[in-house]
């Protein structure tokens, strides 16, 4: 398999600050240099005293880029670099550069189409087309808005030679899979950064991922849900696979629906993944095989494939009771339940089992009625009315980064002995501050999202991860995330 290189986006006020930023770089092997983003474009400043090959990029505002001057102006800075000697120059097609490509050979000419609305239904053509032009590397870039967006890209770059290898790329979140995975794509490089939709950080690209160590045989697998973003479950997943040598990377995969993952899937031969929101329940029509925890829930949070079908098991129940146990105890307790979704349905179930006296609390009557039929449980009012709990449980996104001042109950609302908050991002959110000055003990989701965790990779690849790898893991990349924000 080609091995994709990495190339590292550069955007700045300045070119002072760009040259800063360009030989602060490491680790990658290509810089692309965004002059549309300089107030003072100057390529000679660009292109001196570089320590590893550039590509120089100007694009204009209608093409995605930031550029303010003329487009004759434009013109003559990419045609300055390809005079100058840069390593490579990024020419829009259709834009009047294929005289200038065939002139000059089309040495050192990145010619790229971008496609910031979706998927041309001609890009095949597309690319012939510019492949005919003559440019040392040819460019696609189309906005990915299912994963299945990205199977036409995987066709271009497995079909081309290392004479004539493309830079193919699906913009947008369920994009991510072709830039993790540039070299199975068939993709001469790939970009890290953080200067268009869907672009990976060069140091989470390598670290996280761990990029330079994926093979024709790594395993791939991944959590699939919408929007799935915010998930830190690639960072727990991929720094156990890590820890244990294991020639395996984890993904997010943010699909449309259900069928939109499957058909994806068997084009990457997809191992296995973690389904979360909204996918849970209707996941569990796909497998063919689950166990009575799933079934009884009517819901699937684990899937592995199998030789001719996918299997599935729900770790919500031992994920949510493992941390729980060991600060209450469950027999006889009043429990309350908010939420009515996959999540509800899972403790729900794991409450009622455990001996707990169940409420399920949703805004919708008939909603919560349906989850606590799973279990020995009631239907209860919305808010839950006070000194009627003991253990309160949040089974809703309410709280969630970004929106971390939201809450799902007011804080005059508790006045029971535990709060658990599923929600693990921020690790401590509004409800459990709330809680905590109410006199109430608080847990969060982390615990549970660590705990449900190992048991899904165990069920995967048959080795026991190490739970403090995972969690110091999560912690990272939440703070990754406080500081992305």
């Amino acid at each position: 398999m080609h091995r994709a290189e990495i190339c590292l986006t550069v955007m700045a006020d300045n070119m002072a600050e760009l040259r800063k930023r360009r030989d602060g770089a490491s680790d990658v092997d290509l810089v692309e240099l965004r002059l549309d983003s300089v107030s003072d474009p100057d390529v000679q400043a660009a292109l001196n005293g570089r320590r590893c090959p550039v590509i120089i990029t100007c694009r204009s505002i209608r093409d995605g880029g930031l550029f303010k001057g003329s487009e004759e102006e434009r013109r003559r800075l990419l045609l300055e670099a390809v005079d100058s000697g840069a390593d490579y120059v990024d020419m829009e097609w259709n834009r009047g550069f294929e005289s200038v490509v065939k002139k000059r050979g089309g040495r050192n000419v990145v010619l790229s189409m971008h496609d910031f609305k979706g998927i041309p239904h001609d890009l095949h053509d597309q690319y012939r087309t510019m492949q005919r032009v003559g440019a040392a590397v040819v460019k696609i870039a189309v906005t990915a808005t299912r994963l299945c967006d990205l199977l036409p890209l995987l066709e271009i770059g497995q079909t081309t030679t290392d004479q004539d290898r493309a830079v193919v790329i699906g913009m947008g979140v369920p994009g991510l899979a072709s830039r993790i995975l540039a070299s199975r794509f068939g993709s001469r490089w790939t970009y890290a950064g953080n200067a268009a939709p869907g672009q990976v950080d060069s140091e989470q690209m390598l670290e996280e991922f761990r990029y330079r160590k994926l093979t024709s045989n790594t395993e791939v697998f991944g959590v699939v849900g919408n929007p799935i973003s915010h998930s830190i479950s690639p960072a727990l997943h991929n720094a156990s696979f890590a820890e244990q040598q294991r020639d395996a990377v984890y993904l997010p995969l943010e699909a449309y629906d259900v069928a939109d993952f499957a058909r994806f899937a068997k084009a990457l031969s997809i191992k296995g993944a973690s389904i979360t929101a909204p996918f849970k329940q209707t996941m569990l029509k796909q497998v063919k095989k689950t166990d009575s925890v799933a079934k009884l829930i009517g819901a699937v949070n684990t899937i592995r494939a199998e030789s001719d079908c996918w299997s599935g098991i729900n770790t919500d129940v031992e994920g949510f009771l493992a941390p729980l146990k060991r600060r209450i105890k469950l027999k006889g307790l009043r429990a309350s339940v908010l939420g009515a979704g996959g999540a509800a349905r899972a403790v729900t179930v794991a409450l009622s089992q455990a001996g707990a006296i169940v409420s399920v609390h949703a805004r919708r009557l008939e909603n919560a009625k349906a989850v606590a039929s799973l279990g020995k449980a009631v239907a209860g009012p919305w808010p839950p009315l006070p000194k009627t709990w003991d253990l309160l449980v949040n089974t809703t996104p309410v709280g969630t980064f970004p929106n971390v001042n939201k809450t799902p109950m007011e804080r005059d609302h508790l006045d029971g002995r535990l709060v658990y908050d599923l929600v693990y991002n921020p690790t401590q959110t509004r409800l459990m501050k709330d809680a905590s000055q109410q006199g109430c003990d608080v847990l969060g989701g982390l615990e549970m999202l660590v705990a449900q965790a190992q048991v899904q990779a165990e069920w995967w690849t048959g080795a026991k991860p190490n739970p403090i790898v995972m969690e110091q893991a999560a912690m990272k990349a939440l703070d990754w995330t406080v500081k992305d924000s």
